[in-house]
């Protein structure tokens, strides 16, 4: 699991005191950039071989100006050529949101998806958890991996 912590900003709130909900997209991003070095160590856009497919965001509660916020990201499952990324927001010990990602690994030049290569895939599965929801079969995850 790879654990991001943010700050929010004044600017980020809304008119009812609380950080908007068109912020939390962005926060998942950014806490999506170890992965992205998995495929981009230097994060060189000319090199940029990734596209976002799909993001869905489950607001669960409000998350406050002042107070950090901890981003937790894991891997759900490794396709061919894409992966589903699992995220939560958590604030005060308060599950406050959680996104769900798909990119794919894409070449620009074919205009097309491209099988994940094996030294990345393995760098990719440190990060692999099991849940109810991504629990099938030819879905790997070590648990014990994330002291769970």
């Amino acid at each position: 699991m790879l654990i991001e912590k943010i700050s929010p900003r004044f600017c980020e709130t809304d008119a009812l005191g609380h950080i908007s909900n068109t912020v939390l997209p962005m926060w998942f991003e950014q806490a999506r950039e170890p992965v992205f070095e998995c495929f981009v160590p230097d994060l060189d856009p000319q090199k940029w071989n990734l596209i976002i497919a799909k993001i869905e965001v489950e607001f669960v509660h409000e998350i406050y100006y002042g107070r950090q916020v901890e981003i937790r990201t894991h891997l759900l499952k490794i396709g061919n050529s894409s992966m589903l990324i699992g995220q939560e927001a958590h604030q005060s010990g308060t599950l406050c949101a959680r996104g769900r990602c798909t990119m794919v690994h894409y070449d620009y030049e074919l205009r097309q998806s491209v099988p994940i290569p094996d030294p990345i895939r393995e760098r990719l599965e440190a990060h692999l958890v099991e849940t109810a929801s991504s629990a099938r079969p030819g879905i790997r995850g070590d648990r014990s991996a994330h002291g769970e």
